[in-house]
């Protein structure tokens, strides 16, 4: 039996249907699930019409549960719709459509009985759209994902054949980095790690952990967070059995985790958020897929944003969401 994925098709301004319509195009990534996306359907048909795709789903009133046929059903929210096309921009109509769309596919990873979702995949959003449509509580997917299952421990990872990372801190300001790193949160990402990348590889990983401050504080020349808070947080992973080493400086330590014949990690603890995406995003763009790891429910993401510069223009790449595709097919 094929699994449910349930997909919020993102900001309908952005780029996240021309990457779904196109992801979705692949005839053997479509037969190896049932998809069922939340969305609209002028954005889908527009971009499926600009890419030279016919459109290959069907349609489904938002209104009840969607119907249990194979391929790709698409639940059409017309009732958020208005006039006009949608924004390239930040917009709050457009903020509280992407929000009501992630919201429904929630619901279908909730529901009971054998229709429920397995797995959900989210397109892209603008967290500026949702503030401007009143969600200022969640600043993303990752923390509206948590909170709607129950606030279980978490961790917002990218998974690419190149590198892979996952984050102490995700969505929040630099300047309140240093004050919610602690030990025990640390550790805790270490071991979210450690079981993600189990199931995924199929075999314990050996995880890199970053220090915080340039060189790793240079034996607390730079700061003493690395020794006081970090170096204590890898020794409770090795206690629990957990290949953890570090802290490392950062400016380094990527390279050693780089798929290859001279890998010596198979993960990268970041501390905060462009430690770690940076060098993920150069490195492994449009085929790096985000995951929102210890959920009870799989959920995956492309890499990127919306592009409102290049959204409308079938110039989007496809290859983070159809690897975000198929990560949800494997993990459900």
């Amino acid at each position: 039996m094929i699994p449910t994925i349930a997909v919020s098709m993102g900001d309908p301004g952005g780029i996240g249907p021309e990457v779904l319509v196109k992801a979705l195009g692949d005839t053997t990534l479509r037969a190896r699930a049932r998809w069922v996306v939340h969305g609209l359907q002028t954005p889908m048909t527009l971009a499926a019409r600009a890419a030279g795709i016919e459109p290959y789903w069907s349609l489904h009133a938002s209104s009840g549960p969607p119907p249990g046929i194979p391929g790709v059903v698409l639940v059409d929210h017309e009732q958020l719709a208005g006039p006009g096309p949608w924004p390239a921009h930040d917009d709050s109509r457009a903020g509280a459509a992407s929000l009501a769309f992630l919201n429904a596919a929630i619901a279908d990873a909730q529901r009971p009985g054998p229709e429920r979702a397995r797995a959900i995949v989210t397109g892209p959003i603008s967290k500026a759209a949702w503030a401007l449509a009143g969600e200022r509580r969640f600043h993303g997917h990752t923390e509206l994902l948590a909170h709607r299952f129950g606030d279980a421990p978490h961790a917002m990872m990218f998974a690419s054949p190149v590198l892979n990372v996952i984050l102490v801190t995700a969505h929040v300001p630099l300047a309140r980095v240093p004050g919610l790193l602690n030990p025990q949160h640390i550790a805790r990402t270490i071991r979210l790690g450690h079981d993600a990348m189990r199931t995924l590889a199929g075999s314990s990983p050996r995880i890199a952990v970053c220090g915080v401050n340039p060189h790793a504080g240079e034996s607390g020349l730079l700061g003493d967070e690395d020794a006081r808070l970090i170096a204590p947080a890898i020794e409770s992973a090795k206690r629990e059995g957990i290949d953890a080493s570090g802290p490392f400086p950062a400016d380094t330590i990527f390279l050693r985790a780089l798929s290859g014949s001279a890998r010596r990690f198979d993960l990268v603890v970041a501390m905060y958020h462009d430690q770690g995406l940076i060098p993920l995003k150069l490195l492994a763009r449009d085929t790096a897929v985000n995951m929102t790891v210890g959920l009870p429910v799989p959920r995956t993401s492309p890499d990127h944003g919306t592009a409102f510069d290049i959204a409308g223009r079938n110039l989007a790449d496809p290859g983070s969401m159809r690897a975000a595709c198929e990560m949800a097919v494997r993990l459900a």
